[in-house]
């Protein structure tokens, strides 16, 4: 239970402000159905964060123990610093916004997640817990709670998140994250 509501709070602050979050804001604005948006995200966030999660487990059974500590806490107090740079809305018009919500919202979802604090949080998050399973299921609820309000209220939801402390917030809980790491290797 540990790693699923480990992995949910992670996501769902590091989520807040993520361009993820503004392409949500994106696809609400230009498709009316929210439900096929809140499906494609389900869909995307559960593969991409499965194969990263599957990745993650896989990386801490290849390395030495005595060395996953170690590079599970400086991960995370790299992901904490990385959480302190906003991002920013990189998307382009896409030629799969014509394929409809649902599919528009699956692939553009995924694509963005590859490389995104997120995703990189999933695999080290999988890494430190041992339960792949719930780690994937909370990085997946933790997606969707963060990104779910914005699909919902759009606009005026997105006006009134303090992001900067959001992402202070977040750097803070992989901070959190990184001692509880090395004071459990103790």
């Amino acid at each position: 239970m540990e790693a699923f509501l480990a992995s949910s709070l992670a996501v769902f602050i590091a989520e807040i402000g993520d361009k993820t979050q503004l392409l949500s804001l994106f696809l609400i604005g230009r498709f009316a159905r929210r439900t096929p948006i809140i499906l494609g995200i389900l869909v995307a966030t559960l593969l991409n964060h499965a194969l990263s999660a599957w990745l993650g487990a896989w990386v801490a059974s290849w390395l030495p123990p005595a060395w996953l500590p170690w590079i599970l806490t400086l991960s995370f107090v790299a992901i904490a610093l990385w959480l302190l740079i906003p991002d920013q809305d990189d998307n382009d018009d896409s030629g799969f916004l014509g394929l409809g919500a649902f599919v528009a919202t699956t692939v553009l979802f995924f694509l963005a997640e590859i490389g995104d604090k997120t995703q990189i949080a999933t695999v080290v998050l999988a890494a430190r817990f041992s339960e792949t399973l719930w780690v994937i299921v909370g990085t997946t609820v933790g997606m969707l709670a963060a990104n779910v309000p914005v699909i919902m209220a759009g606009k005026w939801l997105m006006a009134r998140l303090p992001l900067a402390t959001a992402r202070i917030g977040a750097s803070a809980l992989f901070l959190v994250l990184a001692a509880v790491t090395v004071w459990s290797t103790n």
